[in-house]
């Protein structure tokens, strides 16, 4: 018993990567030996301002709780606006209660994307598909535990091995914003038709999609995957931008703050789609300015209806929203307004992936920030007008 009891400790070892009592330091904490069971990692308590992001060098170790499950050391994550508008409680209502399934709501660890190394996985995820070692690319779903703590425990559906042709830091910084714009895209605009939405084709080639605030984090990526797959790029940016969209290949880039934008992105014609990377909301759908077959947005009011109001008011609010928008939409001769949302589709890593490998999709990083000010990384998040991604590295 005692000879099994050994193998049986020693083998959980192994299966931790021998991390047992580890060194560590983080900040201004001091270095010294933590137990197996405890990790480094920003958390909140409550809602409210960034001030409740909190760094501990205690925070309970994850653990894998169904077959499918991975443990994964995080190497390099990244900071996006969702994780700061849920710092002041943004989906608190719905999120809250899907959580409440599998663990409390406090302390929450927010973080959506990340690259990392695989150091224990389930019996259900094969050895010839991932494997201990591994290193990898993923993301986490908004009601689980994210990835701002030196190890996360992910579905296996949720990462894939790390493209080879990508840094840690690059690779950090692609897999939510990605799948955000994929999902508005396939999933809602149907740009590739069912078999872009359902498998890794793409497609759209010949159509004419306007991104607008097309210098973000969703922005860059978005206009990427619409030169990839041969579609007619419009995007509009503030003045400062131009010159990086133009130089990811975009021929028409519109700075918005020169009124004749409007006059010249008339004249384009009408537009398959207009992907609202900018905030801009589905009243703006009423009042733009140009014609279109679909108009996406990403600030879809769903979340915050019913944070304000309770499930069944907000959805009668979002019900009653999306129908007047298309009412007003259609009766000016337009198209159709949809919500767009991030969507975790293992088809949309793989598209992702394959555009990835074959150069034709880079990450744009407005800045790097060490782990021990991953506090300031919200912080720059917060203050909007990103020039692409913000990006922790754990190193």
């Amino acid at each position: 018993m005692l000879a099994q009891k050994w193998i049986y400790l020693v083998s959980q070892q192994l299966g931790h990567g021998f991390r047992g009592m580890a060194t560590v330091s983080a900040g201004a904490t001091n270095r010294k030996l933590r137990p197996l069971s405890k990790m480094l990692g920003w958390q909140i308590h409550s809602y409210g301002g960034l001030e409740e992001v909190e760094f501990s060098e205690n925070l309970k170790m994850p653990v894998l709780t169904s077959p499918n499950q991975l443990l994964v050391k995080v190497m390099a994550s990244s900071v996006n606006p969702i994780d700061v508008a849920m710092i002041k409680g943004y989906g608190a209502a719905i999120l809250n209660a899907m959580r409440c399934k599998s663990s409390i709501e406090f302390p929450l660890t927010l973080g959506r994307d990340f690259c990392g190394e695989i150091v224990q996985k389930g019996m259900g995820v094969s050895s010839r598909d991932l494997d201990i070692g591994d290193e990898v690319w993923g993301v986490c779903p908004l009601h689980q535990q994210g990835s701002h703590a030196e190890y996360v425990v992910v579905e296996r559906y949720c990462l894939s091995k790390k493209p080879q042709n990508l840094s840690k830091i690059d690779a950090s910084a692609v897999l939510y914003a990605g799948l955000t714009a994929w999902s508005g895209l396939y999933l809602t605009g149907h740009l590739g038709n069912l078999l872009g939405a359902i498998s890794p084709v793409g497609g759209g080639r010949g159509k004419k999609v306007l991104v607008l605030g097309s210098a973000g984090g969703v922005g860059t990526l978005a206009v990427q995957m619409l030169l990839a797959e041969g579609v007619e790029v419009y995007a509009t940016c503030s003045t400062d931008a131009v010159d990086m969209i133009k130089n990811l290949g975009v021929d028409y880039v519109l700075d918005y703050n020169d009124p004749e934008h409007v006059k010249q992105l008339s004249s384009a014609g009408k537009f398959d789609i207009i992907l609202d990377c900018a905030g801009k909301g589905t009243d703006y759908a009423t009042i733009v300015p140009w014609r279109f077959e679909q108009y996406i947005t990403f600030n879809s009011p769903v979340l915050k209806n019913i944070d304000d109001n309770g499930f069944a008011t907000g959805m009668y609010q979002n019900a009653l929203s999306i129908v007047r928008n298309n009412l007003t939409s259609i009766s000016a001769q337009n198209g159709l307004v949809k919500w767009g949302y991030f969507a975790p589709a293992p088809q949309g890593i793989a598209y992702l992936q394959n555009l990835v490998e074959k150069g034709k999709l880079l990450p744009i990083i407005e800045k790097v920030f060490p782990f021990d000010q991953t506090a300031d990384a919200y912080a720059r998040v917060d203050e909007k007008h990103l020039r692409g991604k913000i990006v922790i590295d754990y190193n």
